[in-house]
């Protein structure tokens, strides 16, 4: 016989979530991924199509950026929702609602209607990715939390392939095809609406043990502004190559579109390789976690700025995509064991609203490092890589204090 937790939750207090939960959640993880790629192979055409419209060259980056500036500033309010509301009907309802907005611009022919339906589509990312974080640290015990961490990130990896080359056929077919990949998010609300249930406080993974069975805790202000403060910081970093890899590329002679792709398609190999150290990793104290990919990504980064071959720049790449691997999913973890399951879908929400505003700063930061060079992208990379090599050497610091620090918070 199968084991009924795998198809669907169990009934009353002995309720424990299975492989079905696991897989959901995992899948539904990768919503707010697909979100930013899929509109990448896209980006040209959307603006050929526009070219008539007043700042067209402006709106249509706009356009691919809203839906990650709507979570910013949304996450943190989708997370008090979900401790207050409850977890399972915002986390369901709200992916509907992905699927709806995202497709929407395919019926819409008016550049400022389908920014608008973006930002729509961003509230909906903005509970899913919270809801799905926490109800992740709500559902398993810490070791579960790291296999479920490392599956989805080596599954973003994969599937993050299909999606671009599935969105450039959409896109060659009509102009706004590439909209009608948001319809994934169908399947998944009825899968979600079968598996997903509500976790309750009493029979949470360490709910008791951390609140004591008393009355509810106190906000963890201070852990939540640490790893916010650490979480917008590696976010920033962790962004400079998405966004400035095809210019660096360009300054050490590699000019083809086709070719950089290529190039970065190579070096992506090191984020699967980063999530399952994150596996590795994942037993130690989180100082080790946080040394560990900032290390990576700064000898990356680093190496990148000082190459002037590119074949050089891609060994050094290879090991900052290792550290993009290995960020997110680390401060995912450190977040989930600091916050009671009171308070764990705001805490989310910040950890949310952090990384994704990391998106915004970043091309400002790496702007003000160019200016304070000689103007190169790859003199921004020393100095970025520079900024994680010193946080990295903060983390080891904590690390070696023997004072309790809210570092080792993760079991």
């Amino acid at each position: 016989m199968v084991d009924r937790a795998i198809i669907a939750p169990t009934e009353g207090a002995q309720r424990k979530a299975g492989l079905g939960q696991g897989i959901i959640l995992v899948i539904s993880g990768f919503l707010p991924i697909l979100a930013i790629i899929s509109l990448a192979p896209a980006v040209p055409t959307i603006l050929d199509h526009f070219h008539d419209v007043a700042n067209a060259s402006l709106l249509v980056p706009v356009l691919v950026s809203a839906p990650g500036l709507a979570i910013a500033v949304l996450a943190p309010f989708a997370g008090l929702a979900v401790d207050r509301l409850g977890r399972r009907p915002l986390l369901v309802w709200s992916t509907l609602l992905y699927g709806i907005a995202g497709a929407l611009p395919y019926f819409l022919d008016g550049l400022h209607a389908v920014i608008a339906s973006r930002l729509l589509l961003g509230v909906a990312e903005a509970a899913i990715l919270t809801i799905v974080n926490t109800l992740i640290a709500d559902y398993y015990d810490p070791a579960g939390r790291r296999k479920w961490l490392v599956i989805q990130g080596v599954t973003g990896s994969a599937l993050a392939p299909a999606v671009i080359a599935a969105s450039g056929v959409l896109t060659e077919l009509r102009w706004n095809g590439v909209f009608l990949i948001y319809l994934i998010a169908l399947p998944i609300f009825l899968g979600m609406y079968a598996l997903i249930f509500e976790p309750e406080k009493s029979t949470a993974p360490q709910a008791q043990s951390a609140e004591g069975g008393g009355p509810v805790p106190s906000f963890p202000v201070r852990a939540v502004a640490l790893y916010g403060a650490v979480t917008l910081l590696a976010s920033t970093i962790y962004y400079v190559f998405i966004i400035q890899g095809g210019l660096v590329f360009r300054e050490v002679g590699v000019d083809s579109p086709s070719r950089v792709g290529t190039l970065i398609s190579v070096a992506s190999i090191g984020v699967p390789i980063g999530t399952l150290l994150f596996g590795y990793l994942g037993k130690r104290a989180t100082a080790l976690q946080l040394a560990g990919f900032f290390a990576l990504l700064g000898v990356g980064l680093t190496g990148v700025g000082l190459s002037s071959d590119y074949r050089v720049m891609l060994a050094l790449l290879l090991l900052q995509q290792m550290g993009a691997g290995m960020t997110v999913p680390s401060l995912i973890a450190w977040a989930q064991g600091v916050l009671p399951f009171a308070h764990r879908g705001r805490g989310m929400g910040i950890w949310a609203s952090c990384f994704f505003l990391g998106q915004f700063t970043s091309p400002f930061v790496v702007a003000g490092a160019k200016a304070l060079t000689n103007g190169t992208v790859q003199a921004a990379f020393i100095i970025m890589g520079l900024v994680a090599l010193a946080a990295a050497g903060a983390a080891l610091a904590a690390l070696l204090n023997a004072k309790p620090s809210p570092l080792d918070a993760v079991p």
